[in-house]
């Protein structure tokens, strides 16, 4: 009986201490998770008033575009985001969508970039009837360029870049988990610029 009593209260001591580390994984990653998502790490290592670098990528249409193409002539609302047909991410689209021509009379074009691929981007444009580009970072240099990491280490960020028609970053916006304060706030200093700039570009 007492060997039978010391082997059960050797293996209730061990599942206790599996228990407690257990706890102890989950708590880490809940706190590593909340650190990440609230942006208390870095978000991206560009930021308001840096240069914005310049790329060359194929979109969904079949056009090659290139942020050099705007320089001098429009505003660049550059929108990374995690995939296609996501349920945050579709309503980011349809409201950028929404809200294109509003863009385009302020002088600006919107450009989406994810990883998925260009097949993918042309249903996605044309199921969510999307008027403006979207862009194929399957290898991540574009989201690399812009310094904008992932959460976690595996799911790719939500940022919105406002590059003027200097090339200049206005504004930089992370929500991960909400898609309308990206439109809003991109709208807002589009608004701004072209009120710097006397009037809406043709």
């Amino acid at each position: 009986m007492s060997t039978d009593g010391a082997g059960l209260r050797a293996k209730l001591q061990s599942r206790s201490r599996w228990k407690r580390w257990a706890m102890v994984f989950v708590g880490l990653v809940i706190g590593w998770a909340l650190f990440d998502v609230f942006g208390v790490s870095k978000m991206s290592t560009l930021k308001v008033g840096d240069q914005a670098p310049d790329f060359t990528a194929q979109a969904h249409n079949g056009e090659t575009v290139s942020l050099a193409d705007f320089r001098g002539k429009k505003t660049v609302v550059l929108y990374f985001y995690p995939r296609d047909n996501t349920s945050v991410c579709t309503a980011q689209a349809c409201s950028f969508r929404d809200s294109y021509e509003d863009f385009a009379r302020d002088g600006a074009v919107v450009i989406g970039v994810s990883g998925d691929s260009l097949e993918r981007h042309q249903a996605f444009a044309e199921q969510k009837r999307l008027p403006f580009l979207l862009v194929s970072d399957a290898d991540g240099s574009l989201r690399k360029k812009f310094g904008v990491p992932n959460m976690l280490g595996l799911i790719p960020r939500r940022v919105t870049f406002v590059i003027d028609r200097n090339g200049v970053i206005r504004h930089v916006f992370e929500a991960m988990f909400s898609a309308s304060p990206h439109i809003e706030g991109a709208r807002e200093i589009v608004k701004q610029l072209a009120a710097e700039q006397g009037e809406p570009a043709n």
